[in-house]
């Protein structure tokens, strides 16, 4: 049993192995790229947790002939091979190789690397079961969020499930940060609605982040504002010193960014503190919190009906993102670092990767065709051929080591066997020494567990009823003894045979369980033709491949256990050849040295 369970250990790690190196997704698309986002000490260097965050992944060194034209064949799988993660494609542009995909990623760890695999080159059929295409990227928590990549002269529009669309539009630029942006010239605005998700409550919990590049650095900028009544929002720039404003309580200042360069600005606003960062790190704090905002908000000035005196801002703005959430401090510079112009440190995007090449790995992808069209029917009929497969080979895996295991034990007991001189009872009466020398426990027992020691021993003890009152073995005992030497042999060879009549039910009943699984699944496949009045090679040929599989399925079963009920019972008449070649020598020199002849000799030693 233990070697058993080895080989199953064996087989279940040859399986994983296998699995392991051929993790092709879906063999419908032809090419696809590793991504490992790293945010260990060698990557983004990001220590606190991040949680599920949408990632952006910019395509440049790319194939753009071999994927679709609009991008639509691209699909993005986790690291287990299987699940289909949700993205968005902010821009994809062939003929200028540049895309921008964002995507959904669950759950990404902080201080270590998370491997994505981006598939495409499919240009037929992309339906996928479990395929996570068209789904949000975005969480819930997620009110608003403005990629700027509309067309030039239409309002931004909302990249989430709540379709915020703004109340203006603005200045389209094609080249900022991420494909399009926004840009400010100190007189356009763009103004956002009054929508039931932005509404702040007094106190309420939001995050709000965007890239901002000023062109020129002058006092009391504003990028972001929100007013109502006496409340008041603000974002901006005092002399290019990033700055919140909470009803008039700015926040904590430092050093100045410079002008024409990105900069990731987030505010964080919880109950009683509002934290402002500046490129992912803290920059700032105020000692305010939200009050009631339920007003229309503006991107890029003040409302000109407070009479602030605050200036308008000039520059370009990409990538506004609201939340009613307080985002982590890891959220927030993993978005900083991954979204930079150069992220190459966070994210690397590897090279174009084949499906596994040669006859094998093709033959297995044809095998996977022919699987995903086996119906339920069929897969019955292959469950309890696995079954009879998984009795076969436990019977041949067993039978194999115990009739090993009979020999050596027989091996053993003819050594002690052919040393016996004239009282055939002696191995009985031997406990720790041999006829021949010593025998060790371990080989006492071994001697104990032969066939061939077991059916001596019922002569043995036959012999010993009989000669123990003194009289010599006549022809009846003799025979009688036979009888009960016989009889262990019929024992004996029941035993040695258990469990090959599972061997012969797998030979015999395989092949037309195999059978039957196919002649249901044709039925089936030309049922469902002449329901759909359709004659399509397409459509027949997995059907009928399908329904071959029952019957590949059933002769696998059946040719390995004839082949090893042929081999074991080679191996088994051998053994009963044995025993019966024992039992003829055993009564001949019973006949030898118990016959009637020397009865006086039985008779002196018994007084």
């Amino acid at each position: 049993m233990k070697r058993l369970l080895h080989l199953l250990i064996l087989g279940l790690a040859f399986t994983s192995l296998a699995h392991a190196t051929d993790n092709w997704w879906n063999d419908k698309w032809t090419l696809r790229k590793k991504i490992t986002i790293d945010t260990s000490p060698n990557g983004g260097a990001v220590s606190d947790p991040i949680g599920t965050t949408p990632v952006l992944i910019r395509l440049s060194d790319f194939n753009f002939g071999a994927a679709r034209d609009d991008g639509s064949d691209i699909r993005i799988i986790a690291d287990d091979g299987k699940t289909s993660l949700p993205y968005q494609i902010e821009k994809y542009d062939s003929l200028l190789g540049e895309a921008f995909v964002w995507v959904s990623v669950p759950n990404l760890k902080a201080g270590a690397a998370t491997n994505l695999y981006l598939y495409y080159g499919n240009q037929g059929d992309t339906t996928v079961e479990g395929d996570n295409h068209g789904k949000p990227v975005y969480d819930n928590d997620t009110v608003l969020v403005y990629h700027f990549a509309d067309k030039a002269g239409s309002p931004p529009a909302d990249a989430t499930a709540n379709g915020i669309t703004a109340s203006s539009a603005g200045l389209s630029d094609d080249g900022s940060l991420i494909g399009p942006g926004l840009r400010l010239d100190g007189k356009t605005t763009v103004a956002l609605p009054n929508a039931g998700p932005l509404a702040w409550p007094s106190s309420s919990t939001v995050t709000w982040s965007a890239w901002i590049k000023p062109a020129a650095l002058a006092a009391n900028t504003i990028i972001f504002s929100r007013r109502d009544g006496a409340g008041d929002f603000l974002v901006g720039l005092d002399a290019g010193v990033p700055f919140v404003d909470i009803n008039g309580t700015r926040s904590t200042t430092g050093a100045p960014i410079t002008a024409n360069s990105w900069h990731h600005l987030a505010v964080v606003a919880e109950a009683a503190k509002t934290t402002l960062y500046l490129d992912g790190v803290a920059f700032g704090s105020a000692a305010a919190g939200l009050p009631t905002l339920n007003s229309p908000s503006r991107i890029g000035a003040d409302d000109p009906a407070a009479n602030a005196g605050n200036a308008p801002f000039v520059g370009e703005i990409d990538e506004l993102n609201i939340a009613k959430t307080a985002r982590g401090p890891g959220f927030i510079k993993f978005a900083a670092l991954e979204q930079a112009g150069d992220a190459s440190k966070v994210i690397t995007i590897g090279q174009d990767e084949a499906p596994p090449a040669g006859w094998l790995s093709g033959a297995l992808g044809l095998f996977g065709v022919i699987l995903k069209s086996v119906t339920i029917d069929g897969w019955v009929v292959i469950g309890i051929l696995g079954l009879m497969s998984i009795v076969s080979w436990y019977v041949m895996i067993t039978k194999f080591f115990y009739v090993n295991n009979v020999q050596k034990c027989n091996n053993l007991f003819l050594r002690e066997w052919q040393n016996l001189s004239s009282d055939l009872t002696a191995i009985d009466h031997s406990d720790s020494k041999s006829i021949g020398g010593e025998n060790s426990p371990r080989i006492q027992r071994m001697i104990h567990r032969s066939p061939l020691y077991r059916i001596y021993h019922i002569g043995s003890v036959e012999i010993g009823r009989r000669v123990t009152r003194g009289q010599p073995l006549s022809t009846r005992s003799i025979q009688a003894i036979r009888a009960a030497l016989d009889g262990g042999y019929v024992r004996e060879n029941h035993k040695l045979n258990d469990g090959l009549v599972f061997l012969t039910i797998s030979i015999a009943g395989g092949p037309f369980m195999g059978l039957l699984g196919t002649v249901v699944g044709v039925m089936i496949t030309f049922a469902a033709i002449a329901a759909t009045g359709e004659v399509n090679i397409s459509a027949i040929a997995p059907g009928l491949a399908a329904a071959l599989v029952a019957t590949v399925a059933g002769l696998l079963v059946a040719i390995p256990a004839l082949l090893g009920y042929n081999y074991l019972t080679s191996r088994l008449k051998n053994v009963t050849s044995d025993l019966q070649i024992f039992i003829d020598e055993f009564v001949t020199k019973m006949a030898e040295f118990y016959s009637p002849e020397d009865s006086s000799e039985y008779t002196q030693s018994t007084h």
